[in-house]
């Protein structure tokens, strides 16, 4: 919770402003929430989303090309350096876009944290509810890890209340409001922030479920060892034993078993990966071990 404070609604140009002004650094979670009264007053502006819609509209959403979410986003600015900001929309479960397409789409019922840090505060109707969790970030990423959550509370973001989500450190399960609702966010965004894994947790086991973060490289460089021939499975395998993240290692080394190397080269690609110092590696290591030795196709818990 952040003290929303004082202060008269500004406009949305009054907010970009006032970001690319101050000085604060996107990876530090106070330096963050200091600029959570600028979002604030923002939200005490009754007319700028309804503005933004509209334009949108007559624009044939020319503001969202650059958009990378669904439709329950919308973009107010293009992505800065430093930063992103959006409008989230929630609609209430028996809504006829819920009916129709079902929760997924939201994220409701879905414990996850984030891989970034933002601002958000309720800006229309009664807010979504979540129930939150502690969580320490001291995970691999390995699918039945411990999560060793800590149940915080149940509580809605309501009109005009300011939150600090904070990167592997806090988790939520979103559930639908009571009526549709509108929630505006600042986004944090730092260079490494792709590199930095979001999960999906299992609460009634206090588990990870999931490793929900790829970047466009890790998708590629198994499009590489399919269709790069020998090219293509050699930077894989380069991946896999010299990569400094480790879950590009495990990704590009169970690429591998869609490459051109021949079942002994495998194995022995394998054995030598026992060795990181990844248990997200080591898993896909065993993984290709257990076909190479067996015949049998392997299961990879990593699997981006």
């Amino acid at each position: 919770m952040i003290d929303p404070c004082s202060g008269d609604a500004i406009t949305l140009d009054e907010l970009v402003e006032a970001l690319e002004r101050e000085r604060w650094d996107a990876r530090d979670e106070h330096s963050l929430a200091a600029l959570g009264p600028w979002l604030a007053r923002l939200g005490r502006n009754r007319r700028f989303l309804a503005d933004l819609a509209i334009t949108e509209l007559e624009q044939r959403f020319a503001g969202q090309r650059e958009s990378s979410y669904g439709a329950q986003v919308l973009m107010l600015r293009p992505p800065a350096t430093r930063y992103a900001l959006r409008a989230n929309f929630w609609p209430a479960r028996d809504d006829a876009v819920v009916k129709a397409g079902g929760t997924a789409p939201f994220f409701y019922d879905l414990p996850h944290d984030h891989n970034f840090s933002f601002l958000t505060t309720g800006y229309l109707g009664p807010g979504y509810w979540s129930d939150y969790y502690l969580f320490d970030g001291d995970v691999t990423g390995l699918a039945g890890e411990a999560a060793r959550l800590v149940f915080d509370e149940r509580a809605r973001l309501e009109p005009g209340k300011l939150l600090l989500y904070r990167a592997h450190h806090d988790v939520h399960v979103q559930q639908p409001p009571d009526s549709f609702s509108v929630s505006l966010n600042i986004l944090a965004a730092t260079p490494a922030q792709a590199w930095r894994t979001q999960y999906r947790f299992d609460t009634a086991t206090d588990t990870v479920t999931q490793a929900m973060t790829t970047t466009a490289s890790e998708a590629l460089v198994a499009l590489a060892t399919r269709l790069g021939g020998d090219t293509g499975t050699a930077l894989a395998a380069d991946f896999a034993g010299r990569h400094p993240h480790p879950r590009m290692r495990a990704t590009a080394l169970a690429a591998l078993t869609g490459g051109t190397l021949d079942r002994t080269t495998l194995h022995r690609a394998a054995e030598r990966a026992m060795d990181d110092s990844s248990p997200l590696v080591t898993a896909a290591a065993k993984a290709i071990l257990a076909r190479t030795t067996s015949g049998s196709e392997p299961t990879f818990p990593c699997d981006p």
